[in-house]
């Protein structure tokens, strides 16, 4: 989420523009067949009154890119890559793309406009090293020398990967290379708070009319993912809840059923059935208490064994991302606590109503 642009612009629409035969003819018993859709030229258009409109949301920041396919030759071997034109000094602040660079950085492209950063794996295949010259043919038939000033690595954790096939370039440079001055077909944006990103999106395409896509809806399948996920792991933990609760029940019951002859003492002596309902409720919170602090103790040991393990991924240590901040054992104390208070809270009410001439009269 942090480390893409929470908002792209694609020149698309999301539903293709109504022909003007269709509206020629409305409400007429007319078919028409064979009508080829109306062609337009890719691009967005007026996009510096997008751009300018994008930066107006407070704390915005937005920076154009140019998107094509090209074909990548280097020692007889060819690979087709997206190669996408940005402004490096803009793009850096909206992309973690900086933290995949080995040998350079993106800002490099403005000092070698024939600069290209592409991955190290699509290098590896290639053949090609740091600083090798590959030879870049667009779709238009457009031919360039470009130089790899620095090569993407997919291992990175903390940065943006876009994939093997997907390459780097200055904005101008890729102009040149699709013969499009002056042409951009997207934006990127970030935005000073992510969560905002779906309803800005979608005033903005109410605006201007293009596919204007946020990261939740790029990441929709994940974000399912997660929910279900989540809703796996409440299920299990409100089973524990349930058992420890019945354990809790159980604990205090057998208390109340012992100490009815010390509870009708009590009420003897002037204690109301509040005083005694509290007392046996006050039991069960000191359980509970007992058994957050076990739980919080046993727990932080788990999560140290675990940031422990010796994990790998691509061949480069992993470090699991574990959440042990202080509002995750405020959560997790806070539910072992209202377990134990309602299952506390039954057998409870019953000492409350304990008859004390009832139990003394039996004791006589």
């Amino acid at each position: 989420m942090n480390s893409a642009p929470h908002i792209i612009v694609r020149d698309e629409q999301r539903k293709p523009v109504r022909q003007p035969a269709l509206d020629a003819f409305p409400n007429a018993a007319v078919a028409i067949h064979g009508l080829r859709p109306q062609e337009e030229v890719r691009g967005l258009k007026d996009w510096p009154a997008m751009l300018a409109d994008a930066r107006a949301i407070p704390g915005a920041l937005a920076a154009p890119s140019l998107s094509g396919a090209v074909t990548i030759a280097y020692a007889g071997r060819t690979a087709a890559v997206a190669l996408n034109g940005v402004d490096p000094r803009l793009e850096g602040r909206l992309a973690k793309i900086g933290e995949t660079l080995v040998g350079g950085a993106l800002t490099d492209l403005e000092a070698r406009p024939d600069g290209i950063i592409i991955s190290r794996p699509l290098a590896e295949r290639l053949g090609a090293r740091l600083g090798d010259t590959l030879v870049v043919t667009a779709s238009s038939g457009t031919l360039q020398r470009m130089r790899i000033l620095a090569l993407i690595e997919p291992d990175a954790q903390a940065g943006f990967y876009a994939g093997d096939t997907v390459a780097y370039g200055l904005l101008r440079t890729a102009q040149v290379l699709f013969s499009r001055p002056d042409i951009v077909n997207q934006l990127h944006i970030r935005l000073a708070r992510s969560d905002d990103a779906k309803a800005q999106a979608e005033r903005l395409e109410s605006r201007w009319g293009y596919k204007w896509e946020s990261w939740q809806e790029r990441s929709a399948d994940i974000l399912n993912l997660l929910v279900v996920r989540n809703i796996i792991m409440y299920a299990v933990i409100l089973a524990i809840l349930v058992v420890a609760s019945f354990g809790i029940y159980t604990a205090v019951s057998n208390s109340v059923a012992d100490k009815r002859r010390d509870i009708a003492i009590l009420r003897a002596m002037g204690f109301t059935a509040g005083d005694i309902q509290a007392i046996f409720l006050m039991e069960g919170l000191l359980v509970g208490v007992l058994g957050a602090l076990v739980g919080f103790a046993v727990g932080t040991g788990l999560l140290q064994i675990l940031a422990s393990l010796p994990l790998t991924m691509g061949g480069k240590p992993l470090v699991l991302p574990l959440d042990r901040s202080l509002p995750q054992y405020l959560l997790a104390g806070g539910a072992s606590l209202a377990a134990a208070l309602i299952a506390a809270w039954l057998p409870a009410r019953k000492a409350a109503r304990v008859d004390p001439v009832d139990i003394l009269r039996g004791a006589t």
